[in-house]
């Protein structure tokens, strides 16, 4: 005979996730109405700027060439174009690679006890910077040709002090790389929506500009130095903060930067704990918001799982909120997936929703618990 517990847990789980997926139902409505890919500004005019692209790069001496060579193939005049590689005190032969290309190679010497790394990195490329724009990617990314003219159209079109840019996580046949480009082109999604449409601030540093004269506003990755991560978002959140309205999204495929996946689920849930350790510095309510609705959803299922065990009810219950979830979420991502070329994965969508959903809760977890290493360092 099933006891009290065994049927108060299924009912209280049940209502919470609804409740939840009410609320989230709602966000998502906001999302997708923001989501309008298009060109939305006329093409660059006026003389071109001079631009400085800043590389921060430890040990990538497999992926630098590659990105190198997209990034000397970009439709932008190369008088007015600086290339800057910052070699984050490598181990391999990351800097020699880079060395034999027509760039400037810089070697950045850690500060003693520092843990902000890529910041320290990428100011360093910034004090030898002489462009007036500053576009920062990844060593492990290839740009598009058309990249740097419609980041600064954007720029220039709303008046912005700072442009973000899709990125895609290019996919191979393994089930874990898949599912890797399917959950990050849906984040990714939701970052140009949040931008484009006004309704928080989002970015990724492997795909973002700003005006260097705003970056030297905000006393660059001043009082954001204390944790790893948080090179673009938190500086987002710093320019934004000071200039209201002055941060936008290019909405072009033609600025999409493509990325590789992990190539193990630890690195996976790694680079995801990483990306959640900066949560509580977003001062933006409306992103701490939206951050906790989705984890307390996510936690709601997850725990669902955990109890479907328990009778035919808990489990048709469990089963029914995760379908709920993917009918709320399929129109978003189905257009999401086809901006970014990548709707061959739209039939994964429904199958990785457990798989994401205890990633989320374990990477909202562990984000909190303390160190994790990043490119042969521990940090937190």
């Amino acid at each position: 005979k099933p006891s009290i517990f065994n049927m108060l847990v299924p009912v209280l789980l049940t209502v919470t996730a609804l409740l939840l997926l009410l609320l989230y139902a709602g966000r998502i409505a906001a999302y997708d109405r923001a989501f309008r890919p298009m060109d939305d500004h006329p093409p660059l005019s006026g003389e071109l700027p001079l631009v400085s692209l800043i590389i921060p790069a430890r040990n990538e001496a497999r992926n630098i060439g590659r990105c190198l060579d997209a990034i000397l193939q970009l439709q932008y005049p190369r008088e007015r174009l600086e290339i800057i590689v910052v070699d984050d005190d490598s181990e391999d032969g990351t800097m020699e690679i880079a060395a034999s290309y027509p760039v400037t190679v810089i070697r950045n010497r850690p500060e003693a006890g520092t843990i902000a790394f890529k910041k320290q990195a990428l100011a360093t490329g910034i004090a030898s910077a002489k462009g007036e724009f500053i576009f920062t990617t990844d060593a492990d990314c290839a740009v598009r040709p058309g990249w740097i003219k419609h980041m600064l159209a954007g720029l220039q079109h709303h008046e912005a002090l700072l442009v973000t840019g899709p990125v895609r996580m290019v996919p191979d046949k393994r089930f874990l790389s898949r599912f890797q480009s399917l959950d990050f082109a849906i984040l990714q999604g939701i970052t140009a929506s949040a931008v484009h449409g006004g309704l928080h601030d989002m970015s990724s540093g492997a795909n973002l500009a700003y005006r260097r004269d705003a970056f030297m506003e905000v006393d660059g990755f001043r009082d954001i130095d204390d944790i790893a991560s948080g090179d673009d978002m938190l500086l987002m959140q710093k320019i934004s903060g000071l200039h209201p309205g002055r941060v936008c999204y290019c909405f072009s495929e033609e600025a999409i930067v493509d990325t590789k996946t992990e190539t193990s689920w630890k690195a996976f849930l790694q680079q995801r704990i990483r990306w959640a350790s900066k949560a509580t510095r977003y001062r933006d309510r409306r992103i701490f918001r939206i951050l906790l609705t989705v984890y307390l959803l996510n936690l709601a299922l997850f725990l669902m799982i955990c109890t479907s065990w328990m009778g035919t009810w808990p489990f048709i219950s469990c089963l029914f909120m995760i379908l709920l979830k993917i009918a709320i979420e399929w129109r978003f991502v189905s257009r999401v997936l086809k901006f970014f070329s990548l709707g061959q994965l739209m039939p994964l969508f429904p199958i990785a929703q457990p798989v994401h959903i205890i990633y989320t809760v374990c990477s909202g977890l562990f984000g909190r618990a303390g160190t994790y290493p990043w490119k042969g360092r521990m940090v937190k």
